[in-house]
């Protein structure tokens, strides 16, 4: 291993380590805990050698929403091949999406409730902005939504139900829904709009 190689493999390393502990940290405490300077301290880097990878705290924030909207998309896209016909295909995006709420709260909240800084150094947008992972994790939920559309506009319905989603993945974390009717409502959310009560005359 050349020393330029081993130099960029010590950066990946402390990348990597930065954002795992600050997720520890945030699963711990909240992400009002985590500070460079606590981060820092915590992995035992001065806070120069931080900044070397991140500029401040709200990037630190943006990469770890970058990481989760990579595991929910690759989450979704499992949930979906393992279904059956479409309809238990939405079903089951549906539910490993509330499922990927409930399990990770303080990542789902850097991910669509924080707003983090967008400055990470890194190439991660794609279309219009949006970045890749989070456009991934649409493109998910529009795989499962098109097949049952009978041929309705698919992207204005993955919007739809990606904000009801999270709508009620929000309320129910807040104590605003009752949790266990929240399979019911996942159901009764995708019949209302995909159901044929809901499909043009």
């Amino acid at each position: 291993m050349t020393p330029r190689e081993r130099r960029l493999r010590e950066q990946a390393q402390r990348h990597r380590l930065i954002l795992t502990t600050a997720r520890e940290m945030a699963e711990s405490e909240g992400w009002d805990y985590v500070t460079t300077r606590r981060l820092a301290d915590r992995i035992e880097y001065s806070q120069p050698v931080l900044y070397q990878h991140f500029k401040n705290k709200d990037a630190i924030v943006h990469a770890v929403a970058l990481e989760g909207f990579a595991e929910l998309a690759a989450a979704l896209r499992t949930a979906r091949e393992e279904a059956g016909d479409p309809q238990e295909a939405l079903g089951a995006v549906a539910r490993a999406y509330a499922d990927f709420a409930e399990h990770g709260p303080v990542l789902y909240e850097a991910m669509l409730t924080l707003d983090p800084g967008e400055d990470t150094g890194e190439d991660t947008t794609g279309a219009a902005g949006t970045p890749a992972p989070l456009a991934d994790v649409l493109a998910e939920i529009r795989q499962a939504v098109e097949p049952v559309t009978a041929g309705r506009d698919s992207g204005l319905l993955t919007e739809v139900l990606w904000s009801a989603w999270h709508g009620q993945a929000a309320l129910t974390r807040a104590g605003r829904l009752r949790p266990d009717p929240a399979r019911r409502r996942l159901a009764a959310l995708t019949d209302a709009l995909l159901g044929p009560a809901a499909q043009p005359v």
